[in-house]
């Protein structure tokens, strides 16, 4: 038997990657659904297998003690409430990014957590990509040198043909193009290059395509961070964008540098540095959360737990700093400051 049951709130696309990703890791295994839907649990079990109980409200799942995890898949503006709810009544928490939609509320969750003591995970999953950890190997083995630039975009449209888009338009259910969609890339580039910075510079502007007329917000967006060691990182958040799904890298350090999958470096001798050499990865080319990797996340969160630790990479304390760029990034592009 599984170590851990797992309730699962909001029954959404997201929903259906965690649930399979939940059921398919060693130590977790999904028993509950929360909807404001009425779902019908034999249907549910079909779907999913196992034994499924399903609720229309919160608080009696929560009152569940069966339970130790909770994974929070609902609309971004009930992420926080539903969080502290959870901390409260001490389950564990998997929080679908973001975490909240204001900044007062990321700290509101940050000290539910801290009263109670329960561990967390936040979905900035590509951290656990195939992509980033062999950049990340890259990195740590000195082979880019000191990085002083980097640039890490994401270009996915999100138009009338994909699902996210009926509440993505409106600014109180997603916030922002990096709230929405681009906070993945931002949070690679802090993974990248360290998220102790100085300041923070952002632009924005909106499309003219009627595809995209009905956002509240503007939907792309370019970011300058400068951090504390003199580097420089540009991010930009592009969800208008009419074009294949696209999450572009390119770092520079003081020994080579690395554009997507490729690289040189003069600390391996015999490269020729007018040619890249091509690495073997797979690349993050779609935001369909089907892709995404979450099993990996999830096994390394619930080891974590079951070892009374953080996990690593993609704790609330992660992802909070991560938070912090994007809400100064997006009050700066408002104010053009």
């Amino acid at each position: 038997m599984k170590k851990f049951n797992v309730g699962i709130i909001g029954y959404s696309w997201a929903a259906g990657a965690h649930i399979e990703a939940i059921n398919k890791t060693s130590l977790a295994q999904v028993t509950a659904i929360c909807s404001s839907r009425q779902l019908d649990s034999s249907e549910i079990r079909a779907s999913h297998g196992g034994s499924i109980t399903c609720y229309t409200d919160l608080s009696l799942m929560l009152e569940d003690p069966s339970i130790h995890v909770v994974s929070i898949c609902s609309y971004p503006s009930d992420h926080a409430r539903q969080a502290i709810a959870s901390a409260n009544a001490g389950k564990h928490l998997i929080i679908e990014k973001p975490v909240a939609l204001t900044w007062e509320d990321c700290l509101a969750v940050e000290s539910a957590v801290k009263e109670t003591g329960v561990k967390t995970c936040v979905c900035f999953e590509c951290r656990y990509s195939s992509q980033l950890t062999a950049i990340r190997g890259i990195i740590d083995q000195g082979l880019l040198g000191k990085i002083h630039y980097g640039e890490i975009d994401y270009y996915h449209g999100i138009g009338p043909w994909y699902g996210q888009y009926r509440w993505n338009i409106k600014k109180d259910a997603a916030g922002s193009s990096l709230l929405s969609a681009g906070c993945h890339a931002l949070d690679a580039l802090l993974l990248c290059m360290g998220s102790d910075y100085e300041s923070v510079t952002s632009y924005s502007a909106y499309s003219s395509n009627n595809d995209f007329a009905r956002y509240e917000y503007p939907t792309s967006s370019v970011t300058i961070i400068k951090f504390r060691n003199g580097a420089v990182g540009k991010v930009a958040s592009v969800i208008d964008c009419l074009q294949p799904y696209y999450f572009h890298f390119h770092l520079v350090g003081s020994e080579g540098s690395l554009l997507d999958n490729k690289f040189y470096s003069t600390k391996i001798p015999g490269l020729n540095r007018n040619k890249w050499s091509e690495l073997s990865m797979k690349l993050l080319d779609s935001g369909d959360v089907s892709d995404h990797p979450y099993q990996a996340q999830f096994e390394a969160f619930f080891k974590a737990v079951e070892e009374g630790r953080e996990m690593p990479l993609t704790s609330l304390k992660d992802a909070l700093k991560t938070h912090e760029i994007i809400f100064a990034a997006d009050k700066s592009a408002e104010i053009n400051r």
